[in-house]
């Protein structure tokens, strides 16, 4: 059902922002679902079902949204607490978002280092960067992402901020904002339940090390902003 489009019979109000009803789509009807809303839903309306939760008592139930509005999984399991007796075991979301940063160390005027990790799931190289948790803002995020994964401590370098929005696999609808970081140590701890392996690239070179047409983007930007680095 994930990305189905579908009609929704608004049942009652749960909280606000969170509604129960019944969605009829070209292939199924009375689907008993959650519906959430950033404004006021009256009696139906056209929506997405935009993740599918699997609950407590082995039943799958949809989450469905307005069309034009876009829900992370964190937003989307905060709206869904005030359930009561209702277990979320798991959740499959529609949209997600992750931010990372392309991080540089400055030996020198010179000479400029860019971390590369290579994480389980990926058989490529791309730059650290992970989930939005719960009341972050995207600059958190990198930065919590980065000091877990690679144990740096890294500053944000002010107006640079790159979006990739592909689809990975299925429907699923990514969305990845890159910052640029500075760090001023080369010493990486990985960590190991997410990440294989790292290296430290030149910035000239690093292109050859990326494939993805997103990334190369994101170092082609980095190299015209070089001079923002202390």
């Amino acid at each position: 059902m994930l990305a189905k489009k579908v009609r929704v019979n608004i049942y009652g109000e749960i909280s606000d922002g969170l509604y129960s009803g019944y969605a009829d789509s070209d292939s199924q009807k009375n689907i008993s679902s959650y519906i959430i809303s950033r404004k006021k839903v009256y009696e139906f309306l056209r929506g997405v079902v935009i993740a599918v939760a699997a609950l407590g008592n082995g039943e799958k139930k949809c989450i469905i949204a307005p069309e034009n509005e876009i829900f992370y999984e964190p937003e989307i399991l905060e709206r869904l607490k005030s359930l009561r007796n209702i277990e979320i075991k798991s959740i499959n979301c529609l949209y997600e978002k992750s931010c990372g940063a392309i991080i540089i160390h400055k030996a020198n005027e010179n000479n400029h280092k860019v971390l590369l990790v290579k994480n389980h799931n990926g058989r490529y190289w791309s730059f650290p960067k992970g989930h939005v948790e719960k009341d972050e803002t995207e600059q958190q995020t990198a930065i919590r992402e980065i000091k877990e994964e690679t144990g740096l401590d890294v500053e944000i370098v002010d107006s640079f901020r790159e979006v990739s929005d592909y689809c990975p696999f299925g429907k699923i609808k990514k969305r990845v904002v890159f910052f640029m970081a500075q760090t001023f140590s080369t010493d990486v701890t990985v960590q190991k339940e997410e990440i294989d392996s790292y290296i430290w690239v030149d910035l000239n070179d690093v292109h050859n090390k990326c494939t993805y047409d997103n990334d190369l983007r994101v170092i082609k930007k980095a190299r015209a902003n070089i001079s923002k680095l202390k």
